[in-house]
């Protein structure tokens, strides 16, 4: 895998989405996507449309997402699931290969342990990117996304055919 390839990361949400792009280690655009307190149709719309919008402008040629956590409240991870539907279908829209990693995955590609909290994560991004300020909590998170393929992917070029990581 070419380290500079560039990665999409989505950190889907009903309300806020955040979007992050590298190539290789270099952060390209990160974003939190406001879809507001709207009908969830319409929401679930404009994040779609708006999402498509940053695909077709950066281009990315992989996407990654991450997965739903379970959540006490069945009416939260049930739009949760259908914002990630959404993500899911604005990606394939535009083409891309979609790969899906759970938080605690995510946790430890990028903190190296998978109960880290989310600050860590957060000075982990920022550090591996090289960036000065802080991102926004959505964004941050989607660009760890971004990042934990990154790493997966180098490691599995490493792995001889054949070998699966779990």
């Amino acid at each position: 895998m070419p380290h500079s390839l560039r990665i999409v990361g989505i950190d889907p949400g009903s309300r806020n989405t955040g979007v992050g792009i590298i190539d290789g280690e270099r952060l390209v655009h990160a974003e939190t996507l406001r879809l507001g307190d709207g009908p969830m149709p319409e929401r679930l719309g404009l994040l779609f449309s708006r999402l498509g919008e940053l695909l077709a402008e950066y281009r990315p040629a992989v996407a990654a997402v991450e997965t739903v956590f379970m959540n006490r409240n069945a009416q939260s991870a049930i739009k949760l699931g259908q914002a990630r539907g959404a993500v899911l279908c604005a990606l394939v829209s535009a083409g891309l290969e979609v790969h899906e990693y759970a938080p605690r995955a995510i946790k430890q590609a990028i903190v190296g342990r998978g109960g880290a909290d989310k600050q860590q994560v957060q000075h982990m991004s920022r550090m591996l990117l090289g960036l000065s300020e802080p991102l926004g909590e959505d964004a941050a998170d989607a660009v760890a996304v971004a990042l934990c393929h990154l790493h997966t992917a180098q490691t599995r070029a490493r792995l001889p055919a054949g070998v699966v990581l779990r």
